[in-house]
């Protein structure tokens, strides 16, 4: 068989979507939250001369707003900012110079505070730190020991054990035997093996729950009361308020929006006397203004859209006090509001509606829907109802007896609510709900 390759040439039209960088930057722009919006828009203004930016000065609407745990507890917004005016390092700095006299043992005890954390742990080992120093074992140990008597207590703890001792020693109000237990039966607390504490040191278990009970007050991470947060608080982009009438308007917060404006007494005094090259480098930077001042608005209105269309299918959570959340995909959004399903994911991620009973994440309102028996025409159960239901069991439970995640399955069965053991093992993690072993207690 002869073998022929024959060769023609043909036109053909084909439609494609081109990624150019203006179009990745706006869909780069649209997942930004506030911050990382404002940080981008002064980054262009420091390569656009004729771009000025003006920052928002973003003062809540609501001069007290509850918290978002449902409660009804009333928060004022300046009691929510932590007092962080004074670093870890630089208390601990503080506090040295003012205790203890200029001796080689405060030059250790300043060289080892060099190698605290934020969390208040020491990093270093003592014996890299002794040939660091040229010091003695004994004068690094008890460098260490001086940094230990300083606050917080549990400051240059080694350990997460060390840590709890540390605070345990300083308690006058701790357990009697908090101490020892820590020191020496550390492991068997945390495994809850507790019958075998409780006879080594001949006690009842209800004394070792109290015990544990204590140290579940003390803080893992000591240091991180000094801890200078970036975030005081959160910009919302849209804020929902409830009339008189039970009716539900949702408006855009733009004002919290960093606000571009163009130079044009700039713009023009420089275009009389521009050359050819500079006419168009000025050209450039007016239609960067432009393009950027296009894709804040974009940006601005598509969240609007998808916040309009949440609260919409939500309604009950910002009228109803038990705050019911209704199954509700990305897709179903998206396809009402005629937009692909991850402009709808980067709409969300990180932008927050603010309401007068708290702030939430838009992303929060999406949840999965959970088969129901009996009459199957009614609504399908969100994720979110199912969660309220297992804590609720957990809440209601005898804790001498805690329910089983299988026990939970038959419980949610008579209220309708068919799950999994493994689901509802997933979902008690991510209500941070221990097991049923760790949650039983030994109280009298």
């Amino acid at each position: 068989m002869k073998f022929q390759q024959n060769f023609s040439q043909k036109q053909q039209q084909t439609q494609k979507l081109a990624m150019t960088q203006q179009l990745q930057q706006s869909i780069q722009v649209l997942q930004y939250n506030s911050e990382e919006l404002l940080a981008f828009v002064e980054n262009q203004a420091l390569e656009n001369p004729l771009l000025e930016v003006v920052e928002p000065d973003w003062q809540p609407d609501f001069q007290k707003i509850k918290s978002s745990n449902y409660e009804g507890e009333e928060t004022n917004y300046l009691n929510q900012i932590p007092d962080t005016s004074t670093s870890l390092f630089e208390s601990l700095i503080d506090q040295v110079h003012l205790n203890y006299r200029d001796t080689f043992l405060r030059k250790l005890v300043l060289y080892l505070v060099e190698y605290i954390d934020l969390n208040g742990f020491l990093t270093i080992d003592l014996k890299e730190a002794e040939t660091n120093t040229n010091a003695s074992s004994i004068e690094i140990l008890d460098a260490l020991t001086l940094i230990q008597q300083l606050e917080p207590a549990g400051v240059g703890a080694r350990s997460l054990q060390e840590c709890l001792m540390l605070q345990t020693e300083r308690d006058d109000f701790a357990p009697e035997l908090a101490y020892i237990i820590l020191e020496e039966c550390f492991e068997p607390l945390v495994e809850r093996k507790w019958k075998e504490i409780a006879q080594r040191f001949s006690i009842e278990l209800s004394e070792v729950q109290q015990i544990f009970d204590y140290i579940q007050t003390l803080s893992p991470s000591p240091g991180r009361i000094f801890d200078r947060s970036s975030e005081l608080y959160i910009i919302p982009d849209v804020r929902v308020m409830v009339d008189e009438n039970n009716q539900v308007h949702v408006r855009s917060n733009r004002g919290n929006q960093p606000d571009v404006r163009f130079q044009e007494h700039y713009f023009n005094q420089m275009q009389k006397k521009a050359d050819k090259e500079t006419q168009v480098y000025l050209k450039e930077r007016k239609q960067e203004f432009d393009w950027l001042k296009k894709t804040i608005l974009q940006r601005g209105d598509t969240i609007l859209r998808v916040a309009q269309s949440i609260v919409a299918h939500q309604q009950e959570f910002f009228t109803n006090k038990n705050r019911p959340i209704k199954p509700l995909t990305l897709r179903e959004v998206a396809q009402e509001i005629d937009v692909h399903e991850s402009t709808v994911s980067r709409a969300v991620n990180g932008k927050y509606l603010e309401t007068e009973f708290g702030v939430f994440e838009l992303k929060k309102f999406f949840t999965n829907r959970i088969q129901k028996s009996g009459n199957m025409s009614e609504e399908d159960l969100s994720a979110d109802t199912a969660q309220k239901r297992i804590q609720e069991l957990v809440e209601e439970e005898d804790k001498g007896k805690p329910l089983s995640d299988q026990k939970i399955v038959e419980l949610l069965k008579k209220d309708e609510i068919l799950i999994s053991r493994r689901t509802v093992a997933k979902y008690r993690d991510l209500l941070g709900i221990p097991s049923s072993s760790k949650r039983k207690r030994y109280d009298n």
